[in-house]
């Protein structure tokens, strides 16, 4: 009787062995193929900006700001704690910080590669006013010419771009005008506060150094003919003869003065 006891006693104790060095292989396993797994790095919160900021808007006080911000989207886990803080104040401008929580490390989450859009609200130590509100380097809000309580979104330009005249800043946003491919260049313009006219020469080669071959220097010229309206410069004609053939055409009162000593424009090779 002793000895079947003993026998029992050593078969139990195997079997637990052999459990404890199963669940030991199992924590040192990779992806099954039996080497050493990397460790995990723990989950944690941590602190981001958005994605973009795409709207702000102004309560009747004019000093409660909404922000809505676009953040991985899909569960409370994928973005938690959105909160706007005005960072500073000058009297043209007012900076506000938008940041969200967020979990690191683990594994990817599948349902937070959308995005969502969550707001967040902030009271402004003042009246926001004519000043614009920073969100960061590239967003900026303004309730200048807005349909309140949306404040409007502001260009490239900034939130008030030069008014027409003939300056180098007015004439840049004459260019924005346009439907130009990117990195366009001006020439030389013509203006006398109402009217304007430049070329511009828009690169149309293969991607190649200067002086590489054949037809690396290829651009496209075109001139532009522009009126003076509220809004900025309009483009109203457009062409590349000499002279003022392709205005007068469409704009008989457009300036000789500004357009007789035109040269007719080439393809440059």
């Amino acid at each position: 009787m002793r000895r079947a006891r003993s026998l029992v006693t050593v078969v139990v104790l195997s079997a637990v062995g052999v459990l404890l060095l199963g669940a030991c292989g199992t924590l040192r396993a990779g992806s099954g193929s039996g080497g050493a797994a990397t460790p995990t790095e723990p989950e944690r919160w941590q602190t981001f900006a958005p994605f973009r900021v795409t709207a702000a808007r102004l309560a009747d006080d004019r000093r409660t700001l909404s922000v809505d911000a676009e953040v991985p989207g899909g569960r409370k886990t994928c973005a938690r704690n959105l909160k706007a803080v005005v960072t500073d104040t000058s009297d043209r401008t007012v900076w506000v910080q938008v940041t969200f929580s967020a979990l690191t490390g683990g594994a990817p989450r599948a349902d937070c590669r959308t995005t969502a859009t969550a707001t967040a609200k902030v009271r402004l130590p003042s009246p926001l006013g004519h000043r614009e509100l920073a969100m960061d380097t590239h967003t900026a809000f303004t309730a200048d010419g807005a349909h309140l309580p949306e404040l409007r979104l502001c260009g490239n330009l900034g939130c008030h771009p030069a008014p027409t005249g003939c300056t180098p800043a007015s004439y840049d946003q004459a260019v924005m005008a346009l439907d130009v491919p990117n990195h366009t260049s001006r020439g030389e313009e013509h203006c006398d506060g109402k009217w304007l006219v430049f070329d511009v020469s828009s690169r149309m080669g293969p991607a190649c150094p200067e002086d590489a071959g054949p037809g690396c220097e290829a651009s496209l010229g075109d001139r532009w003919f522009f009126r003076a309206e509220k809004s900025g410069w309009k483009p109203i004609a457009r062409g590349t003869k000499g002279g003022c053939a392709d205005v007068h055409r469409i704009e008989p009162a457009f300036p000789s003065a500004l357009c007789a000593d035109l040269r007719p424009l080439q393809r440059s090779k």
